[in-house]
């Protein structure tokens, strides 16, 4: 591992490009695979299986636009930092960035448009996107950091997508965080998923759950907001939905079944989880959950297996003392519009004022490069 600028981000995106899927699958699946079409007004968006993308503009690119509280409407106008590896390289560098963990942009922060789709067509969407992460992206640079996608079903299929990719070069697995959401599969705390996490423990590798990839765990904004606050309304949201994830981790046991288990949670922000964690004690200890057989109270589990993603604010670092220095990593989010880039460094300085070096050394890089096998 080489380190230039002391700054490992764990939480960027990749958006996919426009033959991600057409190149590999359309010889077999037509006009079913993602693409991209023009509408009435010669605006571009993605469909998928006939149906558009739940997805603003026709790339998650606003960090990188002159005007990043708006969306690129067409695919001329999006910029290359965005979806050409060598372009994105140089933004890293512009930004002070050692390495770069990529999660989906078209695929949904955490896979979860393909889990919509039928076993067999969902499987082909999955497999070309981790074969084009991996050739594209991780074969430009040992700087990005790949994570696959999966299958939600059947579980056998998710375990052998996982074996294969990671076989490939993936550090990490994306998980929807409420599979059940997508179509009809077991609540994911059955023990049905138990192969999964058994799998991650026994290759190594994180399982990594997005803030937003699940719309039923969110409020929908209000028809009466404009465009620009509905957006605004979902990026604030989307971060607090990861509570009742978290919450949902640590009282369910699986994180007691999977004592190897890491759990990282994208776009999660910091300032709510001291909060949460010292409430998850409170009530274990007031509601008597101990008497239930738990083998560790909520703030265990959580230091133990579990990590918070940070990007720009002071209050989960401030309070790190109850989050956990070993359990805290650092982000631009690079490219959504609530990026840090192309001022990570200011950021960084102000977030981290008066934390010791070596602490800040954990929370920016140490922790993340020990957590994807970078030492």
């Amino acid at each position: 591992m080489n380190l230039k600028y002391g700054l490992i981000s764990v939480d960027d995106h990749v958006q996919e490009t426009p033959d991600v899927w057409t190149s590999r699958l359309a010889k077999k699946w037509g006009d079913r695979v993602p693409h991209i079409e023009a509408d009435s007004e010669a605006n571009e968006r993605w469909v998928i299986d006939g149906q558009p993308f739940d997805l603003p503009g026709v790339a998650i690119a606003n960090a990188a636009l002159p005007d990043r509280v708006c969306n690129a409407k067409r695919w001329a106008e999006v910029p290359a930092a965005v979806y050409s590896p060598p372009e994105r390289l140089r933004a890293m560098d512009a930004d002070g960035v050692d390495y770069s963990v990529l999660y989906p942009s078209v695929a949904g922060t955490g896979g979860e448009v393909f889990g919509r789709l039928d076993p067999d067509l969902e499987l082909a969407c999955v497999q070309a996107y981790n074969d084009w992460l991996i050739d594209e992206w991780a074969g430009a640079s040992e700087r990005f950091i790949p994570q696959c996608i999966v299958p939600i079903s059947p579980i056998e299929a998710t375990v052998a997508e996982i074996r294969r990719a990671v076989g490939r070069g993936h550090r990490g697995v994306i998980y929807p965080s409420v599979p059940m959401e997508l179509r009809d599969v077991p609540h994911v705390n059955e023990p049905d998923y138990d192969p999964v996490w058994s799998t991650c423990e026994e290759l190594g590798v994180p399982l990594c759950i997005h803030a937003g990839s699940s719309t039923a765990i969110q409020v929908p904004p209000a028809e009466v907001f404009s465009p620009r606050v509905a957006a605004a309304y979902r990026s604030i949201t989307r971060q607090a939905s990861t509570i009742s994830v978290l919450v949902h981790l640590l009282i369910s046991r699986i994180l007691l079944r999977h004592p190897n288990l890491k759990v990282v949670f994208g776009e999660s922000s910091l300032g709510w989880g001291a909060y949460q964690v010292e409430f998850a004690d409170q009530q274990f200890n007031e509601d008597g959950l101990y008497l239930e057989g738990y083998e560790l109270k909520p703030s265990e589990q959580f230091r133990r297996q579990c990590y918070l993603t940070g990007w720009y604010g002071t209050a989960g670092v401030q309070t790190r003392g109850i989050i956990g220095t070993e359990n805290i990593l650092w982000s631009t989010s690079f490219p959504l519009a609530t990026s840090s880039w192309p001022q990570t460094r200011q950021y960084v300085e102000r977030a981290f004022e008066g934390v010791p070096q070596a602490e800040r050394d954990l929370m920016l890089w140490g922790n993340a490069a020990k957590l994807y096998k970078l030492t």
